[in-house]
């Protein structure tokens, strides 16, 4: 017990013993986990066993991405571009700023038009940080714009260390912390981006690294914050799996040993391997108060974590908005392929054309008796998104009935039934297309055009929203 330190943990109150000190661990050679990580075959998921606590911060929160990591996968935005989504993204956050934070470059002239443009929209939420690289011209454009947080690149696996930057653990750690104090001199928080620290040597260098820069914190009064970039989408949270992979495994020792502030903590996933929204809100359940994203997952690769996912998430895990407007995603989503010519995969889902639409008839026949049975939440109302039902081959009357309601807005006793003779009359027709060798779905027009064919004088009452029972 001598060689232990015992504190008392802030948040159960109980006293604690911390058996180890962790402290930089200076490999000749680096340590690329190959039993892990072999590059010839799909990386592997090694178990331990060893299971963490939840430890879900009281007050959760997400940042932006999108005019850094994500503008650096599509068309670059203009000022313009960038101001709007930059509007619509707070107007998403809502008043309490669920969207708390948004970072941009610095490099170029436009980038600094960008900051001072959103600068002047007056908003509160997002607040506008930087991201620069570990040196000292990076950090004068800092100063120079009177960004209050910058992000620094801070990589901790030793495929960046010894293989990039050709340095070794020490050395690349004095650079880091040489870079962070001068940030601290100048009352700048500095976010340190623990680049691939899903490859990392987490108790060789990533914990006694950010004990350094919380002894910094201390020192400083600054509130240096910590992201855990998972660089390459590596992370899973399967239970008892095994570091470097282990999410949870990575928050927890981040806020256990090294004693990172769930405040100071931040996510940043990437969808390599299809697990970036489950990693992120796991982040979230395991100790870390933010998670990084950006609009509709652009970014690097395969993306990262798409904001509108994680504000659904937030909803679900809170059991309510705290004032986000989720309308807004679908705005948002409509200017990305209206105004940026974005073409968004159909079945993304919340913002997708297809996400709330059902080809199957026996989906519409329940849609058309209640959207409920089939459709995830009342799109309609919190999306601005009606659940649809898109015509093929497959549909049947139930969904041909539904079309016809939903697209010509009829309600309660001028619903169109599927024992309908219209309903029937515009199936033949639709049977017909496909007959002949038709292989696409039908669109709103060429349907509306089959009804007025099938019956001109119903047509036009239904063109008013007016309907004819039979």
């Amino acid at each position: 017990m001598n060689n232990m330190r015992v504190t008392k943990n802030k948040r159960t109150g109980l006293l604690e013993i911390h058996e180890h000190d962790y402290n930089l661990e200076n490999l000749e050679e680096p340590e690329l986990f190959r039993g892990v990580f072999d590059y010839d075959s799909v990386p592997k998921i090694i178990f331990n066993d060893r299971i963490v606590p939840h430890n879900t911060p009281e007050n959760i929160w997400i940042t932006d991405t999108t005019f850094r990591d994500g503008q650096q996968s599509t068309a670059p935005f203009t000022v313009q571009q960038t101001v709007d989504l930059f509007r619509l993204m707070s107007k998403l956050s809502g008043p309490k700023g669920i969207i708390r934070q948004s970072e941009f470059f610095l490099y170029t002239d436009k980038d600094k038009e960008a900051v001072v443009k959103c600068r002047e929209q007056g908003l509160e939420f997002p607040q506008i940080t930087s991201w620069i690289r570990a040196n000292e011209k990076d950090f004068e454009l800092v100063k120079q714009m009177e960004i209050a947080e910058t992000g620094i690149l801070v990589s901790c696996s030793d495929y960046h260390i010894y293989k990039k930057m050709h340095l070794d653990r020490k050395k690349a750690m004095d650079k880091y912390l040489g870079i962070v104090k001068a940030a601290l001199s100048y009352g700048i928080i500095p976010r340190c981006h623990f680049e691939d620290i899903t490859r990392a040597d987490f108790y060789g260098f990533v914990v006694p690294f950010a004990l350094e820069l919380m002894k910094l914190s201390a020192e400083s009064g600054i509130p240096i914050k910590v992201r855990a970039c998972d660089t390459l989408g590596l992370g899973v949270t399967f239970p008892g799996a095994a570091l470097p992979r282990c999410v949870q495994g990575i928050i927890y020792g981040l806020n256990y040993y090294a004693e990172v502030p769930s405040e100071q903590l931040e996510w940043h996933g990437h969808n390599d391997f299809y697990k970036v929204v489950t990693n992120a809100s796991t982040a979230w359940l395991y100790g870390c108060c933010s998670v990084n994203c950006s609009l509709l997952g652009i970014g690097e690769r395969t993306g990262n974590c798409p904001t509108e996912a994680m504000c659904i998430e937030y909803a679900q895990l809170k059991g309510r908005t705290d004032g986000m407007d989720l309308t807004v995603i679908t705005e948002i989503a409509e200017y990305f392929e209206h105004e940026l010519g974005y073409a968004i995969p159909p079945r993304t889902p919340f913002v997708g054309r297809s996400f709330n639409a059902t080809r199957a008839g026996i989906h519409a026949d329940g849609m058309l008796k209640d959207p409920e049975i089939y459709n995830i939440f009342d799109t309609g109302k919190i999306l601005n998104r009606k659940p649809i039902v898109s015509i093929n081959n497959a549909s049947g009357l139930a969904g041909i009935a539904y079309w016809l309601n939903d697209f010509y807005e009829l309600t309660g006793d001028k619903m169109i039934d599927k024992s309908d003779p219209l309903v029937a009359k515009v199936k033949a027709a639709v049977d017909a297309e496909y007959a002949a060798g038709r292989n696409t779905v039908m669109g709103d027009e060429e349907l509306d055009n089959i009804v007025r064919f099938a019956d001109k004088r119903r047509h036009k009452l239904l063109v008013i929203g007016e309907n004819i029972k039979n």
